[in-house]
């Protein structure tokens, strides 16, 4: 049985932090009855919040664990950056810089922790500024589905969600999400567990809102996928999709013959209109195109705190329209649609 929540804990503006712990969570389910589901979760992350399950896990955790304590530490999402306030003296912000680097790549952002910018591979805000006028989060039980480090959640917990629960596979980046929480007041609820769209249970029926956002392509198989993300909503409940896209008036889809910009694993790209009648087919209506637009590298590029190949190493040299294989550079929709 998992036992890392004994040991790692740490005073912050909050009160008592504990790495991992999901305990808040599982009572919030409870709450609105979903009592099974938060013993699933529970056992799921018993299973996963492991040292033997991720080699980088302690260096991890050791990196938490050297954060400094700040008592009056606000973190707030109101601006472009999802920004940690507090007082720290300067050896402590030196320390914290060093922390933070432990735990690289950023990708999703961008962060500020104590007057430490975190410029992340990807400026998020700029999605989100084309996301957000069209939903309204108020008051609404959220479920973001691949959601990185969480940088959405708190932009949506700023914007009045009720709970919002992400859900991403990768370890590292739920230990970027830990490195927010612990300065975040003990009454957020924002929770990230550790898994893929395909450990949800089917018809759960618990959320208003579910978005995934870049998750779609990297599927094999798309109307799975909106299948799930159909049975995760209540009755009248929103989809966010967010998706590679091609440019056609037609509902086409490009499959790449091996890799796309680089990645291996896009298998589906459709057209808006493919794209609209998947999500007719998956019991979507009052379908509404966002925004497409086209991925420049002044939203995702390389940075300190993100040092790996990023978009301009992924497109052709010669013909920044083309990837590197020659298919059409990536463009992205936001396509929002009602459960019926």
């Amino acid at each position: 049985m998992f036992q890392l929540r004994v040991h790692l804990g740490c005073q912050s503006g909050g009160g008592t932090v504990t790495l991992f712990d999901r305990e808040p969570l599982f009572e919030e389910l409870r709450r609105r009855e979903l009592a099974d589901w938060a013993s699933e979760l529970r056992r799921l992350c018993d299973e996963r919040f492991h040292p033997a399950k991720h080699g980088n896990l302690e260096k991890w955790q050791q990196a938490w664990q050297a954060l400094p304590d700040c008592v009056d530490a606000l973190l707030h999402a109101h601006g472009d950056a999802v920004t940690v306030e507090g007082t720290l003296d300067d050896a402590s912000v030196a320390s914290l810089a060093q922390s933070l680097m432990q735990f690289h790549p950023w990708r999703k952002g961008p962060f500020e922790l104590f007057g430490i910018p975190i410029d992340t591979e990807w400026r998020s805000n700029l999605k989100w500024d084309r996301l957000a006028s069209a939903i309204d989060f108020r008051g609404k039980a959220v479920l973001d589905v691949g959601c990185g480090n969480g940088y959405y959640g708190w932009k949506m917990l700023a914007g009045g969600a009720d709970l919002v629960l992400g859900c991403d596979p990768y370890l590292l980046y739920v230990m970027q999400f830990e490195v927010l929480r612990r300065y975040a007041a003990e009454s957020q609820k924002h929770f990230i567990v550790p898994l893929a769209d395909t450990d949800l249970p089917p018809r759960l029926g618990a959320f208003d809102v579910t978005l995934s956002m870049g998750v779609l392509y990297h599927r094999t198989s798309p109307i799975d996928h909106l299948q799930t993300l159909a049975e995760t909503l209540k009755p009248g409940g929103q989809v966010v999709m967010e998706t590679l896209v091609i440019d056609s008036p037609e509902a086409n889809t490009l499959v790449p013959k091996d890799r796309y910009a680089k990645m291996r694993n896009v298998w589906f790209i459709p057209s808006v209109p493919m794209l609209t009648r998947w999500l007719d087919r998956t019991g979507f209506g009052n379908i509404e195109v966002i925004d497409v637009t086209a991925t420049t590298p002044s939203e995702q590029r390389s940075t300190p705190w993100m040092t790996f190949h990023s978009l301009a190493d992924f497109l052709d040299p010669h013909d920044a329209s083309r990837t590197i294989e020659g298919y059409p550079a990536p463009v992205r929709a936001i396509v929002v649609a009602t459960k019926s």
